[in-house]
């Protein structure tokens, strides 16, 4: 189990657009389809990775209590199918079914959006508020898989609660930490 830190998209940065397809529906969504009027949490997860398992249900009770509010929730896929093919399309579909994803889990083949984006790890997070700039990017909490820390989604919690209410942001962003996003070889 690799334990890769996020990269820290610099604060402020406006969130890239894409266009992808979404493993739930089968439709085509762009960022702008997608975004929340209060915000807009972008998170970058796999099927197969340990350290999202660990956090699966805390997300998705995070954004059944925040879509409600406002906020946009997206899950983007960008492993490499062809060498983990546990991560595949129709298995991702799979899974948001079983864990109940009330949000789009979208499918970036091409790994040009986790890039964009600067993803380094599984889960990976980005909090943008209503005009797409990044306001907070870390960790859902300081719970890792074998570390007895209960997860209870608090550093992320808070960040959707300051924008929520128009309140300073936490200085003090910890990286999220899970598996490296499995990129695909170059030839």
């Amino acid at each position: 189990m690799a334990r890769t830190p996020s990269t820290m998209l610099p604060l402020g940065t406006r969130a890239p657009e894409f266009s992808l397809p979404d493993t739930r529906s089968g439709k085509d969504y762009s960022l702008g389809d997608l975004k929340g009027t209060k915000g807009t949490l972008i998170m970058f997860i796999c099927n197969h990775c340990p350290f999202v398992k660990h956090v699966n249900t805390e997300i998705v009770r995070m954004a059944s209590d925040y879509q409600e509010r406002g906020f946009g929730f997206i899950a983007i896929s960008s492993n490499d199918v062809e060498n983990y093919p546990e991560d595949h399309p129709d298995k991702m579909k799979e899974t948001a079914a079983r864990e109940g994803y009330s949000f789009p889990y979208l499918y970036d083949a091409s790994q040009e959006v986790a890039k964009a984006y600067q993803a380094a790890c599984t889960p990976d997070f980005y909090l943008f508020g209503p005009e797409l700039k990044l306001r907070y990017r870390g960790q859902l909490d300081g719970s890792r898989p074998g570390n007895d820390v209960p997860v209870t989604g608090g550093d992320l919690r808070n960040a959707l609660d300051c924008l929520m209410e128009g309140t300073p942001m936490p200085q003090d962003q910890k990286p999220s930490l899970g598996c490296n996003i499995k990129w695909k070889e170059t030839p």
